[in-house]
Parts: C-alpha cells; structure tokens; sequence
C-alpha cells in the first residue's frame, strides 16, 4: 500500500501525480517520479472518463510536427497538449471485462471493426505484415491514417505490399515503411531495435503477427529449433528491447491459435529441450501447438508485469486454417487449407480480431486476455497456470542472455 501524504480532498492527486487523457477519453494517471502509470486514481481507486463537447472557443488539432493531438484556445491562442476537459472528467464504474458488450463476431472484417475511426498520429509495428493476416492488418490500419512499420524479413516482397495499399489509397504510402528483420536471429532482432529506436519515439500497436507452420526440422542461426524461436523467444526478445517506447497508450497484440489447446509442455521443470527439441523428438504439429502456447504464456505473464504502467496485452485466435502462406512448408497441409478455404474466414475477417485488441475503446484499462472472433473467451487451463508463466520467462529471459554472451564472444 502507497503512503500518501494527508490532503482535505481525497479526489487531489498526490506529489508527482497528474492526470492525463487518452483519445478515447479515459483518464490515466502518471506518477513523474517512479515512471508508472495506472487507471485508477492512486487515492480513490476509482476510473474517470471525460465526456462532451469541448468548452466553447477550443479546437483539437493534429499537430504534424509534434506528432501529437493539441488544443488551441481560439479566443487567447492558448495551445496545449492537456485535454481542457479534465477539469470536469466524472467518475465512472471500474472497467472489468464482465461490462465489454459483444459488437462483432467470426462474420467481421477488419474495416468494419475499424470504422469512423482516425488513427492519424499513431504508429504501428507489425511483424510479417508483407503477406496474409500481418498484411490485412497492415493495410486496414493504414487506410485509416496510421502509421505502420513492416517488420519482415524480404525488402522486396514487402515494398510490392506497400505499393499494392498505396494503389488503394496513395496517401497511405508516406505512412509505410519496410524494416528489416529476420525473427531467426536474435542479432537481427538487435538491429532491427537499434534502428526502430532512431526514428520513433513511441509505438502505440506492437502486433506480434509473425509465425512459422509445418516446418520440417531445422535450426536457426542461434541453434534453436526454427519454430520455437520464430514464434516465440524472438517475439520475446523484441518487445522486452522495445519497452523504452512504450507506455499507457501502447497495446500488445500476440497472435496465437486455438492449436495451444493441444500442447504438451509439462507445467513443473520445464527445460529447453521441451521447447527446441532435438531431431529425433521433433514433430511439426507438435511445435507448432508448444509454440502457440508459449505465446499465450507470454503474454498472459507480461500482462501480469506491465499492469501498473498501463500497458494493454491481449492474445488471440486469428481463425482456422485462413488460407495464408503459413501452409506453404509442406504439400499435405497446401492441400489441406485449399479443401477447406469455402469454409473458412477471409483474410479481412482473420485480422478483425488483432484490430479489435488493438484499438476497441472498450478495452481500455483491461489486459491479460484471450480474443477469438472478437470477443474474449477462457484459453486452455495449461495457458493459465501461474508457474508454467513464470518458468517459461525465466527460461526465456536466460537462454537470450546466454545466447547474446555467446555473440559476443
């Protein structure tokens, strides 16, 4: 329990302590000295919301410069980045994931869920968004004026993904950008976040898309099982160097599969060759199922870590078998999610869910949940065991740092 200093009003806001407002509305509280923020007043441990208009003579604008929403006093020419309203935001019930009404479903597509939104001056980083569900997402997100950062491993196949949204909407291209980033290597991962961090100061969508299906037995160039580390440690590893960037406005989108139901990771001594097994022990399905819980582990135990700066973090099921390219590995499974593509979601429907998690206003204040078709459900038991949470970062958070020690040497 914080100790506060005594005050006649329980609704002031301790030293160090001010208000903020998200576009949405909803009041975040920032604490200057310890660099957390939460949604609760730290006295009351109540929510506010600002509502209405804004007062007569004032106008919210984007500034391009600044890259941010500003207010402008047209009377006096006053301009500031506080929301006028704040001074008169009411209190409202504590969100809890009971009170989210179900708007979309399995049927939605990406633009519906994204309608009469404005996502200028917000900025997106997506990995694998050149092809199938990353690209969906991309260009939905991009239509819509946000900023997105194509974090792929092939420059060109990703330029013929941003000129084809371009050709769709032209002034969506200055907003797109290819950066390199090969999830097999954890140097690449390195530089990819040097460069991120050179020329962005925040990131308010971190949609961790990429992934690897039906692989037959290979390594990567850190001598982990492809799977494991494309999927997973590498996804680790980049949100972990990207922290700085983050803040009460970012949400991380995990995408997972409904396949984690059918993991076989052991919940006590979990060790490395249960997660990049050897030759002998290695089945496809089966890394791909471990992989896909790993991911729900993650992001359930960042959630847990990140609360109190605000940070939103949801995993997901994107839909059966979508025909993407994850199918490309292996001719059984190519013909497999051809039988069944007149059954299945669409693209625009598959990436409905990861642009729902992103910017629902509804789920502002929430995190640590799983979504499928748009609408949170409970993921498997297994997902949900605190110590298997725990082990599987741990284990993650040594087997880079032992990694990056040998890359060094």
């Amino acid at each position: 329990m914080i100790s506060l200093p005594d005050t006649d009003s329980e609704d002031e806001l301790p030293p160090g302590w001010e208000e903020r407002a998200t576009d949405d509305g909803t009041v975040c509280y920032v604490n200057q000295q310890g660099k957390t923020s939460q949604w609760t007043h730290p006295r009351t441990g109540r929510s506010k919301r600002i509502t209405g208009e804004l007062p007569l003579g004032w106008e919210k604008y984007y500034d391009e410069q600044g890259k941010r929403f500003m207010f402008l006093n047209k009377e006096t020419q006053q301009r500031t980045n506080v929301d006028p309203r704040l001074a008169f935001a009411v209190e409202e019930p504590t969100q809890n994931v009971a009170q989210v009404r179900q708007r979309f479903d399995s049927c939605s597509t990406a633009l519906q869920v994204l309608h009469g939104k404005d996502l200028h001056g917000r900025t997106a980083l997506i990995t694998g968004a050149n092809c199938g569900i990353g690209y969906e997402t991309a260009r939905s997100l991009a239509h819509h004026g946000c900023e997105i950062i194509f974090a792929c491993r092939n420059r060109s196949s990703t330029e013929a993904a941003i000129e084809r949204i371009a050709q769709e909407r032209p002034a969506a291209r200055s907003r797109c950008r290819f950066a390199a980033l090969d999830l097999s290597s954890l140097r690449s991962v390195q530089r990819f976040v040097e460069e991120i961090k050179q020329s962005v100061s925040h990131i308010d969508y971190l949609i961790l898309n990429a992934g690897v299906f039906a692989l037959p037995y290979t390594k990567t160039v850190d001598g982990l099982e492809t799977t494991f580390q494309v999927s997973h440690l590498s996804h680790f590893y980049l949100t972990l160097q990207l922290e700085t960037l983050f803040d009460y406005k970012t949400r991380i989108i995990v995408l997972s599969s409904e396949s984690h139901r059918f993991a076989n990771l052991p919940v006590e001594n979990l060790a490395v060759h249960h997660l990049s097994p050897a030759p002998e022990k290695y089945w496809s399905m089966m890394a791909y199922n471990n992989a896909k819980l790993c991911n729900v582990l993650f992001a359930q135990e960042l959630a847990q870590r990140w609360k109190q700066r605000g940070i939103s973090v949801f995993s997901l099921h994107p839909g059966n078998m979508v025909s993407t390219d994850l199918s490309r590995n292996y001719w059984f499974y190519r013909l497999l999610f051809a039988i069944v593509r007149p059954f299945t979601k669409s693209l625009q429907q598959a990436a409905a869910t990861s642009i729902y998690c992103a910017t629902a206003n509804e789920l502002t204040g929430l995190s640590g949940l799983y979504f499928n078709n748009c609408f949170f459900c409970e993921p498997s038991k297994l997902s949900k065991s605190a110590a298997l949470q725990q082990q599987l970062w741990k284990l993650s958070e040594n087997l880079i740092a032992e990694l990056v020690e040998q890359e060094q040497h």
